[in-house]
């Protein structure tokens, strides 16, 4: 039997909005991810560090507060520094359409904005793990 994608979820800076990072949480959890959820306040050395002691597959970062084009280049920056830039790593949240290109543009895979499907978002994680286990 194959083992859970393993997927950790943060939500980096002062951002204090949980909702749409809990109903995400909620969607890969009962796609059958392994979760494991940050919790707030998390920089984006914590988020590296976690991500590499928890041997995740995909980083999940959250914004809703316009922090994004600091914390989520700055993430993909310190895995890569750290050898773990084979993780897939995946935003959200309230995310400008410009700066969605400039995140995928410096290593965010894919940057998927306020409204977006749950279904999608997994469909996505779902679909490359099957190309990277194949």
């Amino acid at each position: 039997m194959a083992r859970p994608i393993r997927v950790l979820v943060a939500k980096l800076g002062l951002d204090a909005h949980t909702i749409g990072v809990t109903v995400v949480a909620k969607a890969m959890r009962d796609a059958g991810m392994e979760v494991i959820y940050s919790g707030l306040k998390q920089t984006p050395e914590m988020v590296a560090a976690t991500a590499i002691q928890e041997d995740v597959d995909v980083v999940g970062l959250s914004s809703l507060s316009a922090a994004h084009m600091r914390h989520f280049p700055r993430v993909v920056e310190l895995l890569r520094e750290q050898g773990a830039s084979d993780k897939l790593v995946i935003g959200g949240g309230v995310i400008p359409e410009e700066d969605a290109e400039d995140l995928k543009r410096g290593g965010v895979a894919e940057v998927f904005t306020m409204g977006a499907e749950t279904g999608d978002i997994v469909a996505y994680i779902e679909q490359w793990w099957t190309s990277r286990t194949a």
